[in-house]
């Protein structure tokens, strides 16, 4: 390949150079694949400039997954959802400024601290965390907020009912992504995608490569989904339950479309604006990137491109794909 030598200063012929590194993440080895080029003219070994590839970043990330440590997105995404700023949040957490900023910036956070993050992304525990410090917050934000976070609560009571009666519960592991099964996300992430109109089949598709290219770069899926191979492709599993829901509560119509006298297929259309809010913004960088890489294909297009996918070929009917797969994506 061709590229800038910073030693030659000139434009020369590179070799591209991947190595392991084992790197120490609190008393615990993470390899992690480094990448460097060569310069065929003058031998030399440098980084790429213009790349953001952090090998101890990538380890913190590795270290994170293995251990379900809360990620970075999910506590900026969690601040940002409900309009608070670092230091109201650290003020309601009884953490510096400064602390709170590292952990969203990437430094992993201490067993106590993780502790507390993972109780405070419960609504039920944001909600009487702002009752218990009435000085961390302007009244006027926190009457909304608790105003909010009561609702949410009651929400999450039905949203719970429906997870145990139609989706069963599952623990996060390698065939959710690392993640437990996010309804809000899921549901959000779906009328994303229907916004402009899109059919059932390529739907499952943009879900798929969203939640395994969210994983290939940040080690954990967005929406916890687990995805099972059918006829048609990759699909989430339990698929049905999750649209008739959503057509059941008004939020999402159907238009049938004819190809011909004995043809038919089904539009999916959102009848109500998703919560972008919910997702991170590293999140709703996969769905829009997802989104766009896939416009204007064909139902049997992205089919037939999914059967690429090495998840899908290796993987037995009806039975859940790993997301270990998400390393050979074809996007």
């Amino acid at each position: 390949m061709k590229g800038i030598c910073p030693n030659c200063e000139k434009e020369t012929n590179l070799e591209l150079i991947r190595t392991i590194e084992a790197i120490n993440v609190r008393g615990e080895k993470i390899e992690i694949e480094t990448r460097r080029y060569r310069c065929l003219d003058c031998g030399e070994e440098f980084e790429d400039p213009r790349s953001d590839d952090d090998p101890l970043d990538k380890a913190y990330k590795e270290y994170r997954r293995r251990h379900k440590m809360t990620t970075p997105e999910e506590i900026r995404s969690l601040r940002k959802r409900y309009g608070l700023t670092q230091s109201e949040m650290s003020t309601l957490l009884g953490w510096g400024a400064v602390t709170l900023s590292r952990y969203e910036n990437g430094a992993l956070q201490d067993e106590a601290h993780e502790k507390t993050l993972r109780l405070v992304m419960e609504p039920l525990n944001l909600l009487r965390l702002i009752e218990e410090t009435p000085d961390a917050l302007p009244q006027e934000k926190r009457d909304r907020l608790i105003e909010e976070l009561q609702s949410a609560e009651q929400a999450a009571y039905s949203f719970s009912r429906i997870y145990e009666e139609r989706f069963g519960r599952y623990r996060p592991n390698v065939f959710s992504g690392y993640m437990s099964l996010d309804l809000a996300k899921l549901n959000n992430a779906i009328l994303y995608m229907c916004m402009d109109g899109v059919l059932k089949t390529v739907l499952n598709k943009l879900l798929f490569y969203s939640d395994f290219k969210h994983f290939k770069v940040h080690a954990v899926s967005i929406t916890g989904s687990r995805y099972v191979r059918i006829k048609f492709g990759p699909a989430p599993d339990n698929w049905r339950s999750y649209l008739s829901f959503l057509m059941e509560d008004g939020a999402l119509d159907v238009e049938e479309i004819f190809y011909d006298e004995d043809v038919t297929g089904e539009k999916l259309i959102s009848a109500r604006k998703p919560d972008l809010s919910i997702f991170s913004e590293e999140e709703l960088m996969t769905l829009a990137s997802v989104k766009k890489h896939f416009k204007g294909w064909t139902a049997k297009k992205i089919t037939d491109h999914s059967h690429e996918e090495k998840g899908y070929m290796e993987t037995p009917n009806s039975q859940p794909i790993s997301y270990a797969y998400a390393e050979e994506l074809k996007i």
